[in-house]
């Protein structure tokens, strides 16, 4: 075990990526999930969109650089956390592997996370890249859901950074004509990550800005890339209106009208009932859309009224016989939410034990990527 190289932990996220060695406390890097590639005119699927093989398919950029290229058409390869372009996945890992973490893979094991309804299928083309193509001694794949898991009781809801960003983008294009049109998406994430916040009640808020527009409309100003002129823009309702889709996810995605309250309530009502009152007392935030300011106090309370609600009405039905010990809610922040997931790859990673629950290339070879569609139970650190 001694003079072994750290292992890399890398956390693909919608919206960012973390990316750095086991031990630390937080990522050496982070970076946006997008590559920017040179794309040629004709329709057609995946396999045949590329505009010629050889020269140009070392031609892309990642993260920052790949935001500030115009001229190149920019993919973002994760979507609501599970990857879905595995071609510009692998260019991406490339990029991250050799150009950020300046690693040769060939020496370090490699810690990489996945949401926790990620297919097995998905698993193995993990496995395949990282294996084949970039020739790791050893993968271990991580749900980024920790502790005991209750399998069934896991919920996915389609909504994640990006779809916010995505949202502010159309309030913006609504109403303001000043933003280069290549740019919209660059500025809204910007004015996303800057000046949006979570409010209390929608119609007290709005009516904040009507009177006294002056005190909460903020100015974006950014730079055209083309003709390199300032432009200036008023951000006004796009600030609380956008985080707004996860209380009201209606007003983004008409398939999907189910906030974030309800699922989280319907998720620990799923849970046998003898854990349910410490789960409601014990909701952690993890990853940076949780990162808006009040996020946490007004699921908090939304959470609070469903429970308080629930209660009343089975002492209602019971005729006032049966009165309910109130249920204490409590959703808690910490200064770690953003890199919570990478935070924990990392601690595990440097862990003795962690070598042992790795799938080696050896087995790989042996076997085959279906190695990887079920990991091992952590028996060995018990």
């Amino acid at each position: 075990m001694a003079g072994r190289l750290p292992a890399c932990v890398v956390d693909c996220g919608t919206g960012y990526t973390k990316l750095g060695y086991a031990g630390n406390t937080e990522p050496q890097f982070i970076v946006p999930s997008c590559i920017a590639i040179k794309e040629s005119a004709k329709v057609g699927d995946q396999a045949q969109r590329r505009m010629m093989k050889g020269v140009d398919d070392l031609d892309f950029y990642i993260g920052d650089e790949a935001v500030d290229k115009p001229t190149y058409s920019t993919k973002w390869p994760i979507r609501h956390g599970i990857v879905e372009d595995w071609d510009l996945m692998e260019r991406f890992m490339e990029q991250i592997i050799f150009k950020y973490l300046r690693a040769e893979p060939e020496d370090h094991y490699f810690l990489l996370t996945e949401p926790p309804l990620n297919t097995p299928e998905n698993r193995e083309y993990t496995a395949e890249i990282m294996f084949e193509s970039f020739n790791v001694p050893g993968l271990y794949i991580a749900v980024q859901a920790e502790g005991y898991v209750i399998g069934s009781c896991i919920k996915h809801i389609p909504i994640a950074g990006r779809d916010i960003t995505y949202f502010t983008q159309q309030l913006l294009r609504e109403r303001e004509v000043g933003i280069p049109p290549e740019q919209s998406l660059e500025t809204a994430k910007a004015v996303k990550e800057r000046f949006s916040y979570v409010c209390p009640d929608l119609v007290k808020e709005f009516n904040k800005y009507d009177t006294d527009g002056s005190k909460w409309i903020k100015q974006y100003t950014g730079i055209n890339a083309i003709s390199k002129k300032e432009f200036t823009i008023d951000v006004g309702y796009e600030r609380f209106l956008g985080p707004e889709i996860f209380f009201h996810p209606e007003f983004a995605n008409p398939d999907f009208t189910q906030p974030i309250s309800e699922v989280v309530d319907e998720v620990i009502q799923n849970c046998p009932i003898d854990v349910r009152r410490p789960l409601y007392k014990n909701i952690v935030l993890s990853g940076g859309s949780t990162m808006f300011r009040d996020f946490g106090r007004r699921l908090q309370r939304d959470l609070k009224r469903t429970v308080d609600a629930r209660l009343k009405m089975s002492e209602e039905l019971s005729g006032g016989k049966l009165k309910p010990k109130p249920i204490d809610v409590q959703v808690i922040t910490h200064h770690m939410q953003r890199y919570a997931v990478w935070f924990g790859g990392s601690m595990l990673a440097s862990t003795p034990e962690f070598y042992q629950v790795c799938h080696t290339k050896k087995d790989y070879e042996e076997i085959g990527p279906s190695i990887c569609r079920h990991n091992p139970v952590f028996g060995v650190m018990s």
